[in-house]
Order: C-alpha cells, then structure tokens, then sequence
C-alpha cells in the first residue's frame, strides 16, 4: 500500500543530522539513485552505473567523511514523521578568480525528494532552510548541479533562481579525438 500523494506539503519540519543518523538517508538517496540511472542512460556508454547497494556504501562513507567538517549540514525534511527529502551541503573555499563569489561557497553535494513528495513544495521549503542556514554563515553562493538530461530538476532550480555557471563534460580516459 502506498502512502496518499499530498498535494501541499504544507508545514515541514527541519531536522539537522549528525553522522550517527546518516542511514535514516538511506532510502531517500535509493530514489536519487533510481532517478539518475533512469535520467541519464546516455552515459551508460562512458559511465558504468554501480549497484543501489553500491551506491549507497560509497555515498554514506562519503557522508560521513562530510559530516567531520562541523559547517557541513545534513538537512532532514519531515512532513508528520514521514521523510520528504533532504540537502547536504558543504562549505569550500572560494579560490578568488574571473568572480567575486566570497571567501567561501556552499555546495549542494546531494539534494533528494521522496517521488511521493514531487511537485508539493518540498524542494522549495528545503531549499529555502538551507538558504537560511547558509546566510546565517555570511556565505552568498550556492553551486548545486543537475544531471544535463533532467530538465524537471534544470527547470525547478532555474525557478529558484539559479543560472548555469559551469558545464561538467565527462568521458573515459582513452574515449578521446572525433567519433566517426
């Protein structure tokens, strides 16, 4: 039995994780995963897609790795107990270049939506507690990346008012020169 779709998320509640918590993300990061191998099989040719199980090991121990930095958050959205989504997001140093982008810049390394919860205002809610905290901190930037083939979440942050600064282009090592 599924839950019933909400169709405004309404009052959400915020809850900030320490590394002893991570694996509450576990279910919600399995939906990411499942989306992005389904957004994006053009890199099936150039990227191998790992295992959900995979994934999730390298990505909690990454968490974890993350969440020794004490300005790194790790943002839990809760609607009535229920897990929504979450952010997490770690502070870098700005190295000063062509921009003023100030001495430091969030990144948002994950941010995960129940599919239960799309199109209610979840992303919207969670992106604005994490603007907040972020502020709180006198940071200005956030970089936050999209898969290039998902235009629902392109669209969503373009929405928020995000711009495209960098595009990321990948291949493997030896797929180099023209494809004929």
């Amino acid at each position: 039995m599924t839950k019933p779709r909400p169709s405004d998320v309404g009052v959400l509640g915020f809850r900030y994780l320490g590394a002893h918590e991570v694996d509450e993300l576990a279910d919600l990061w399995g939906a990411l995963h499942e989306q992005h191998t389904v957004t994006a099989p053009h890199l099936a040719d150039i990227i191998s897609a790992v295992s959900l199980d995979e994934s999730w090991r390298r990505r909690r121990a990454q968490y974890m790795a993350w969440l020794a930095d004490p300005d790194t958050m790790a943002v839990l959205a809760e609607k009535e107990g229920d897990l929504a989504g979450y952010a997490m997001v770690t502070i870098r140093e700005n190295a000063q270049g062509s921009w003023d982008r100030g001495d430091r810049v969030a990144v948002v390394q994950t941010f995960a939506i129940d599919p239960e919860y799309t199109g209610t205002g979840v992303g919207s809610k969670l992106l604005e507690e994490v603007r907040r905290q972020i502020a709180s901190m006198g940071i200005r930037d956030i970089e936050f990346s999209a898969l290039a083939t998902s235009a629902e979440d392109i669209r969503f942050l373009e929405q928020e008012g995000f711009r495209p600064f960098v595009t990321t282009m990948v291949c493997r090592v030896d797929g180099f020169g023209a494809q004929d």
